[in-house]
């Protein structure tokens, strides 16, 4: 610093201290790497609070308050493209304006279907399908960035019905339908209602409105949920735990799930997948509390096919080995999904049904409750075939429908799917993928870094 700078600040701060100054001007100087001294505020102009000398300067202008964004905002990346918001919020038609979505993980076929990557008949035959593939991709990478979002953001201390909410809001702006409007959820959206199973309940549990349920710290919940652009629905799951010594229950049901999609393919034997399935995850042992329990495959939940707005088709993927010899074929869509338990390995029905879903060969039958003929048209036109809860009624302004429901239930047109639990006291876990069985390669659709 120069004797001429220096004697400048001792000046500035005798006038700081005679309150000709603004408290703290005087510290408003930085040296460089000469040792000069110049003003280390960006936003001050030259003339307005610059000093030369001794000279006392004016008062240093105000700097502006930057302005923050808004909180989930999309902004953009570098290359000018926009990127994902959080909570998620941008449309991916946005994100991927070419229409160009990512790819699952392909995988070749193997043994006597080998043929099929080289073939130029069942490349041709793949090349037909772009719309199918579109839409699946489509629906695939929503599910991945929602789930991502989900992993990230569930905290415990949360209630059920904020966490199956924050998912299905995502998933309805990544889709790009909101489903208020009539037919809205048919083109695109939820392909069925968030699960948000808890501990020795392994499936179909939702909050229904005025759920005060809260997500604990030794809680094992698994968070299911599908995504459909018309109708072809990516269905997929993975289980939060949030203390270590659940880790072994979640890698065993992981391990088994990929086993299970390793397995699968064109002409496979669902028994042969079942019987990987099992090997694997029974294999796998978890110390809870002190008590060792050995890892149970459910043997009464299964995977499926998928079909357009049909998310259980007419084959079952079992978990576990047995006699089942129906095979698998070409342009099929599998959910492969398994269930580990430190219980029986067995569920049944239990607690409050939330799911319904409308048969896809419903009877036509008279009926004599007024409700249900307005609530059978509504659930038509909003839904069609594809799952739906009570939440979702709610949401399209739906009123007292509960005697109208329970008749289309009794009436054998809408089918209620129960929760599924184990014995009380044991855990359960779940993972899930949906795979494709392309002509000339088998591609596991939601298939993520995340699993």
């Amino acid at each position: 610093m120069t004797a001429a700078a220096a004697d400048g600040i001792k000046d500035l701060k005798l006038e700081e201290s005679k309150g000709n100054l603004p408290q703290g001007a005087a510290n408003g100087f930085t040296k460089t790497e000469n040792g000069d001294v110049e003003d280390s505020d960006d936003d001050a102009e030259a003339g307005d609070g610059a000093v030369d000398g001794g000279a006392a300067g004016a008062k240093k202008k105000k700097r502006k308050p930057r302005k923050k964004k808004k909180a989930g905002a999309a902004t953009n990346g570098t290359n000018g493209a926009k990127v994902q918001s959080d909570p998620p919020r941008v449309p991916v038609s946005q994100l991927f304006p070419n229409g160009q979505y990512p790819t699952g993980e392909e995988v070749e076929y193997k043994d006597d279907n080998a043929y099929r990557t080289t073939s130029e008949e069942k490349r041709h035959l793949d090349r037909m399908n772009n719309d199918f593939l579109t839409e699946y991709r489509q629906g695939a990478e929503v599910h991945r960035q929602v789930r991502q979002w989900a992993q990230k953001n569930i905290k415990p201390g949360q209630t059920l019905t904020e966490i199956a909410e924050g998912i299905e809001d995502s998933v309805r702006a990544l889709t790009g339908h909101q489903g208020l409007e009539e037919g809205d959820n048919i083109r695109g959206g939820m392909g069925f209602p968030t699960g948000l199973s808890i501990n020795h309940c392994a499936a179909h549990y939702t909050p229904n409105a005025g759920n005060k349920m809260v997500l604990g710290e030794k809680d094992v919940m698994k968070v299911d949920f599908g995504v459909h652009f018309n109708g072809r629905i990516v269905d997929s799951a993975f289980t939060l735990a949030f203390d270590p010594m659940y880790d072994n229950l979640l890698a065993a049901v992981k391990d088994a799930t990929n086993a299970g999609v390793r397995e699968a393919g064109i002409d496979v034997r669902m028994c042969d997948i079942g019987a990987a399935i099992q090997e694997v995850m029974e294999s796998y042992e978890v110390e809870i509390n002190g008590q060792t329990h050995p890892v149970k495959a459910i043997r009464n939940l299964n995977g499926h096919n998928i079909g357009q707005y049909n998310i259980h088709g007419g084959k079952s993927v079992p978990i576990v080995k047995g006699g089942d010899q129906t095979k698998m074929e070409e342009g099929e869509v599998f959910a492969i999904e398994t269930f580990g338990s430190t219980g029986k390995g067995y569920v049944r029905d239990d607690m409050e049904t939330s799911h319904y879903a409308k048969k896809e060969d419903a009877p036509k039958v008279a009926l004599r409750v007024s409700s249900a003929k307005t609530l059978l048209n509504s659930i038509t036109k909003n839904f069609g075939t594809l799952p739906f809860c009570r939440r979702y009624l709610d949401r399209l302004g739906h009123e007292k429908y509960l005697l109208g429901l329970n008749n289309l239930v009794q009436s054998g047109i809408v089918e209620a799917y129960p929760p599924l639990c184990d014995v009380k006291g044991s855990y359960t876990a779940q993972y899930e993928h949906t795979i494709l069985l392309r002509p000339n390669v088998k591609e596991v659709i939601s298939r993520g870094d995340d699993y």
